[in-house]
């Protein structure tokens, strides 16, 4: 460490003034001119991107000759300081994961560490070496497009996924050349966005803010990320990408993060729209002073420091701490050292067998059975069955979001998929539009229905102010159920959706999600029982677009929700409970919680909690087995369940296992009244549960 300080401190001392601002920019580049700039010294890394909502659609494909090109071009200036290229990697490259709110479904974070892995070697292979990656943002409302780029509303899970994410990529030495360093995005509260409106404000307390939207980005720190990146919103009336109590004293001074941090898109010129700038040098002034050492494109940074600089706005300490910053990650990703990508690995590396194998596993794990009448599912018995939908011939609907190196081809269509899987003598028909599938339902023995969103209605700025199937859908559901033959629902989705009459017309649902590049294989292995599901929600499933925002861990109120009473908590035309709740998901067997121990009744420096599970259905089954609890009086409100564990275990048919979990007094603390952080003396339950509305109920003492 102290070797690369000092090879910063030597690079410092050589460079002018402009070189200095050149590595605080990072600009796309287009032709000719861009070499230029990059043979001046001008940028210090390059986005691999192609606009701002690269991820509602395709891009043009990265290469390492591409990024070897513009490298020799930055190599050509004066001090050779080699460009960082970034690129939103969010889950895979080209072999296409199930998208993050998934991937959260698993509760495995050993699943999203290898699947992080196994992207950082594909998109390293084509000159990629930082992606814009995990986004950490907790998400209560599902009308955010964004969620789906997330894991969920849980700050305990989605801290966890995030230290897995961040292994993923950057493993034990970011400097291997198979590596990418992570970027822990969008510091901080952006999925508190109003209305679930992109881009929109947010107002958080302070100890929400500690408790609920940090706790992520924190784990991500510990588990040594390289870079954050500020996000986009006003929050509490200041804009993150201006925000120095966040960005410099919690991020630098609370958590020790040396890395360096990066605007989003153009947020840096956009503090002046936010009216918190008069022009675009007040706003980079702003922004350095509070902690944002990259410009990501706007190009504020580069026309503007300089003259802030001599006008007094800025200092010349503020501008070098930056750069430090900057370079120092350099170093630490081996960039100096290996600049350039060996054009022969992307043949070796990309869309290997093994990769395409756990493609599938992660998309098995990920879907979630929400309901299964008279256990219709797995599918046996049925000699014909209708496959009808408008997913029924899809290959890249089934990526989800910010995929722009997945390509179509790469995908085993749905309807072949189902036909490679099916049992021999079972006859499939396959109809994409709603009058052939009624006209063939009638002859069908049972009816499988693929629905949902297409993944450009999910993703950043993809907003919905309804909840609900996209139109039609619900429609056709109705009048396929009609028909009186079983009905399998399966819904493709990068958010929650409210489904409540759907699901009541179906008497089997999965929910799919976007499952990726092998999300066609595992979901007819699913269906047909050559696998069982086991995901479980990262979030709470809406009955209807107006309990948004929904989350299980919400706060006590004086006039809880009870069943009965007219002045009580509620609405009153539906129920208030979701319609499913967090952590829930059925599997092809049926498990029993029984015998919950504690090691103590009062807890001292910590406590062992366990229960037996058993399974007590007819085949093997994965249980997600889940440790809640709840402070029962605090100087403020506590919520009325928190996640504190989970474990994923596989019994087979009458086996029975002790589960365990050690419950820290730490795991108790909270944002107090005084502001201060810590635990307090009192009664706490505890659950080990299925779900969170579930469990056998203990109690113990602090």
């Amino acid at each position: 460490m102290n070797h690369i300080e000092d090879r910063i401190n030597h690079l410092l001392g050589q460079m002018t003034l402009e070189e200095k601002i050149g590595q605080l920019n990072q600009p796309m580049i287009h032709g000719l001119p861009g070499l230029d700039l990059l043979r001046q010294g001008q940028a210090g890394s390059i986005i691999n991107a192609f606009g701002a909502l690269s991820g509602q659609g395709f891009d043009h494909l990265s290469s390492a000759e591409q990024c070897n090109a513009l490298q020799r071009a930055a190599l050509e200036s004066r001090l050779g300081i080699p460009l960082l290229f970034g690129r939103d990697i969010i889950h895979g490259q080209r072999t296409v994961f199930p998208i993050p709110l998934a991937q959260a479904a698993s509760f495995n974070p050993a699943l999203v560490e290898t699947i992080n892995r196994i992207a950082a070697r594909e998109a390293s292979a084509v000159g990629i070496r930082w992606t814009f990656a995990p986004m950490l943002d907790i998400a209560r409302d599902a009308r955010w497009g964004r969620i789906a780029e997330g894991y969920g509303e849980d700050p305990y899970l989605v801290s966890r996924m995030a230290e897995a994410a961040v292994r993923g990529f950057q493993g034990d030495d970011v400097s291997q050349p198979d590596r990418l360093v992570a970027c822990a995005k969008h510091y901080v509260g952006y999925g508190a966005a109003e209305g679930g409106r992109d881009y929109e404000q947010a107002e958080i307390s302070e100890p929400t803010l500690r408790d609920v939207y940090l706790p992520p980005f924190r784990a991500a720190v510990a588990a040594g990320v390289g870079t954050v990146m500020s996000a986009f919103l006003d929050l509490n009336g200041v804009p993150a990408t201006a925000n120095r109590r966040l960005l410099t004293d919690v991020l630098r001074g609370e958590w020790g993060f040396d890395g360096f941090v990066v605007s989003d898109w153009e947020s840096v010129g956009e503090l002046v729209q936010h009216g918190v700038a008069e022009d675009r040098a007040h706003a980079a002034a702003l922004a350095l002073r509070a902690g944002v050492d990259m410009d990501m494109v706007s190009g504020a940074y580069q026309e503007t420091l300089a003259g802030n600089l001599h006008r007094g706005l800025i200092s010349r300490a503020e501008i070098d701490e930056a750069v430090r910053r900057i370079l120092r990650i350099k170093f630490r990703a081996g960039i100096f050292e290996r600049p350039f990508t060996d054009p022969e690995r992307a043949s070796r590396d990309i869309l290997t067998h093994d990769a395409r194998a756990f493609a599938r596993q992660a998309a098995r794990e990920t879907m979630v059975l929400l309901k299964n009448e008279h256990h219709l599912l797995p599918l046996r018995d049925f000699r014909r069955i209708l496959i009808a939908g408008p997913f029924v011939h899809a290959t890249a609907e089934l990526f989800g979001t910010w995929t722009m190196d997945g390509r179509a081809e790469d995908v085993t269509p749905l309807d072949r998929a189902f036909q490679d899987v099916a049992p021999s003598g079972v006859e499939l028909w396959f109809a994409a539009a709603p009058d052939l599938a009624l006209a063939r339902a009638h002859y069908a023995d049972a009816i499988v229905l693929l629905v949902g969103e297409h993944p450009a209605r999910s993703g950043e700025n993809a907003n919905v102010s309804d909840l609900g199937l996209p139109p039609g859908q619900l429609e056709w559901i109705t009048a396929m159920a009609a028909i009186g033959k079983p009905v399998v629902l399966v819904v493709f989705a990068g958010r929650p959706l409210a489904i409540t009459r759907a699901v009541a017309q179906a008497q089997a649902v999965i929910y799919a999600w976007h499952p990726g590049i092998e999300g066609a294989a595992a979901l007819a292995e699913i269906l047909f029982g050559l696998a069982a599901p086991s995901g479980r929600l990262p979030v709470s499933m809406p009955r209807a677009t107006g309990q948004a925002p929904l989350y299980y861990n919400r706060k006590p109120s004086g006039r809880p929700l009870i069943d009965d009473g007219p002045f009580r908590t509620r609405y009153v035309d539906t129920l208030t409970a979701p319609l499913f709740p967090f952590g829930y998901g059925l599997t092809y067997t049926r498990f029993t919680y029984s015998d919950l121990r504690l090691s103590s009744s009062r807890m001292r420096g910590a406590l062992e909690v366990s229960a037996l599970i058993t399974n007590v259905g007819e085949q093997a089954g994965t249980e997600v087995v889940q440790l809640y609890v709840r402070d029962l009086v605090g100087s403020l409100t506590r919520p009325v369940r928190e996640l504190k564990g989970f474990q994923r275990i596989t019994l087979q048919p009458g086996e029975a296992r002790r589960v365990m979990f050690t419950l820290r007094e730490e795991d108790l603390a909270f944002t107090r009244a005084d502001g201060s952080w810590g635990t307090e003396p009192g009664r706490f339950k505890v659950w080990i549960a299925p779900h969170c509305e579930a469990g056998l109920e203990g109690e113990f003492e602090l």
